[in-house]
């Protein structure tokens, strides 16, 4: 799996990582084996990044990440969590003390003394604006509880002002091919600061797998399920924001343009992973299975079929489905 820098930190990560969302919560029942087995097959095949979160599952996944780099102490993974989702969204709530003890509740869930990278999650614009924040953040640093920190933001203005600030190590944020802003401004931004990029779900989720219909149903307790429309947190962390019946017919047409040896999830995933500024792409996974195709992305990075001509597949059917409801509200 190739390795890329990782901004500021010294630290390699692999092109392709793993996000744990789905082994906390809000994606359907994942049993602790089936987590485990997700963990173990992702590493197995090179992965050596795991994003997290204190909010998933209330704490679930940095648990059991936690408990299974504590059996496999061999296997070097970067673990990078987040913060600041367990409370109400409001800027007071941004202060060092709760900085303080939320990480010291995941250093505590993922049994290490010094946090490897931890970014506040999707915080509101305000704090992201507040040289406070990242002072405190800057301490959080000088007292060993962290290594380094990022931000997840969910718009690209929020991801220009992060990289402006000059001890952010990384930023995350949504690309995919039904996600294309980030690409405008942001990637180049974010390569000249030296800033790192984590690609968050980059599969829109699951819309392009390929494999749903308009008839697809999930289960009561998935965010694709009870956040269609942001009744629970921003719209466009559920299938990108966009309209699941379009979506659909969007996924159906770009699985078209690939050979049939190529897979539309993977195709998509070695796409983001080759733009250029992604440091990282971290799709989730519920299974063995999908944490074994995920990797295998990684064989497309370098070939194995057209990434231009699906480039250019991506950006048509991009302008025409997508575009006009998309680009202008992240």
């Amino acid at each position: 799996m190739e390795q890329r820098r990782l901004g500021r930190t010294g630290r390699h990560v692999s092109a392709l990582g793993l996000g744990t969302w789905q082994l906390g919560a809000d994606w359907g029942d994942v049993t602790e084996d089936d987590a485990r087995a997700v963990l173990a097959a992702s590493v197995d095949r090179g992965v050596n990044l795991f994003d997290t979160a204190d909010v998933y599952g209330d704490g679930r996944s940095e648990s059991l990440i936690g408990g299974f780099l504590s059996e496999r102490p061999e296997r070097s993974v970067t673990v990078a969590t987040k913060m600041g989702r367990r409370v109400a969204q409001e800027p007071e709530n941004y202060t060092p003390e709760n900085f303080r003890a939320w990480t010291d509740r995941s250093r505590q869930n993922l049994r290490t003394d010094t946090l490897d990278l931890v970014q506040l999650h999707c915080p509101p614009t305000a704090v992201i604006e507040a040289d406070t924040t990242f002072q405190a953040l800057d301490d959080l640093v000088t007292e060993g509880r962290i290594a380094a920190y990022g931000v997840s933001v969910e718009t690209c203005e929020q991801a220009l002002a992060v990289i402006a600030r000059p001890r952010v190590s990384n930023i995350q944020i949504i690309i995919n091919p039904f996600r294309l802003k980030p690409l405008d401004q942001v990637l180049p931004a974010a390569e000249r600061a030296g800033v790192a990029v984590f690609a968050r779900v980059p599969l829109a989720s699951g819309l392009l797998s390929g494999k749903y219909t308009t008839d697809t149903t999930f289960a009561e307790n998935d965010h694709r399920t009870f956040n269609r429309h942001g009744e629970a947190f921003d719209k466009g962390e559920t299938f990108s924001g966009v309209d699941f019946g379009v979506g659909v017919q969007a996924a159906r047409e770009l699985a078209a343009t690939l050979p049939k040896s190529v897979p539309l999830a993977a195709a998509s995933l070695a796409w983001v992973a080759t733009r250029p500024g992604v440091t990282t792409v971290i799709p989730g996974a519920r299974s063995v299975t999908q944490a074994s195709r995920n990797a295998d992305a990684a064989e497309l990075i370098d070939g194995g079929f057209d990434l231009e001509q699906f480039d250019a597949s991506v950006r048509e059917i991009y302008d025409r489905h997508l575009r006009e409801s998309i680009h202008p509200q992240w």
